[in-house]
């Protein structure tokens, strides 16, 4: 029996190289160098920037204004009663490729009322020592609640700074706007919200 392992160990092993001598192969024809004029066009593009003026503003006393779909500072958007638009679904956390996103949701009660539908965003966090503002989570968002503003300036002496809550996110309250909680307006449904049937608070939903 140990003759025979022996035997075995000696054969030997079945290898999976390849040889490359028995691989055909095919002669690539160079193109060679372009042509002397056809250079010069690709030289001239970098010689004629040359002599254009520079786009350089005294800033931050001037400030230029920044170009269209900017994606700058992210911003929690309000229905035109003043409910927030954030359901707390997570689903722009999900999104995120840096996981700069955190929310914590929270079921909405009669007494406290705070967006329309059953759910809202209790904690909504942003940490800019990490987004890389690509905007993903605006995709993913289902009731366009989170967008982009053109704010840019972020720069702050702390990180701890740098991390957004819902408070520094939320949009301002405009006009016909009442601060949530409140009631959502009668006879609407959260549908009628998403349609954009709901045009400005209604006395009703005044808290008192």
């Amino acid at each position: 029996m140990a003759e025979q392992n022996e035997s075995n160990s000696l054969q030997p092993h079945e290898s999976n190289e390849v040889d490359i001598t028995a691989i055909a192969y095919e002669k690539v024809d160079q193109l060679g160098a372009k042509s002397f004029w056809a250079q010069l066009q690709g030289f001239w593009v970098t010689f004629s920037a040359m002599f254009k003026k520079p786009n350089t503003v005294q800033y931050p006393e001037v400030k230029e204004q920044t170009a269209e779909r900017f994606h700058g500072r992210h911003q929690l958007n309000r229905h035109p009663d003043g409910l927030e638009k954030c359901i707390g679904c997570e689903l722009c956390a999900w999104a995120c490729p840096a996981d700069a996103i955190y929310v914590e949701g929270a079921d909405n009660t009669p007494d406290h009322q705070m967006s329309p539908g059953e759910r809202y965003g209790k904690v909504y966090q942003i940490n800019y020592l990490r987004c890389v503002f690509c905007g993903l989570c605006i995709e993913a968002c289902p009731t366009r609640a989170l967008t982009m503003t053109n704010e840019y300036e972020l720069a702050d002496s702390t990180r701890g700074k740098l991390i957004f809550e819902k408070d520094d996110l939320l949009g301002p309250l405009r006009a016909g706007m009442i601060p949530p909680p409140h009631p959502m307006y009668p006879g609407m449904t959260d549908t009628n919200y998403y349609n954009g049937d709901v045009k400005e608070a209604h006395p009703s939903q005044e808290t008192k």
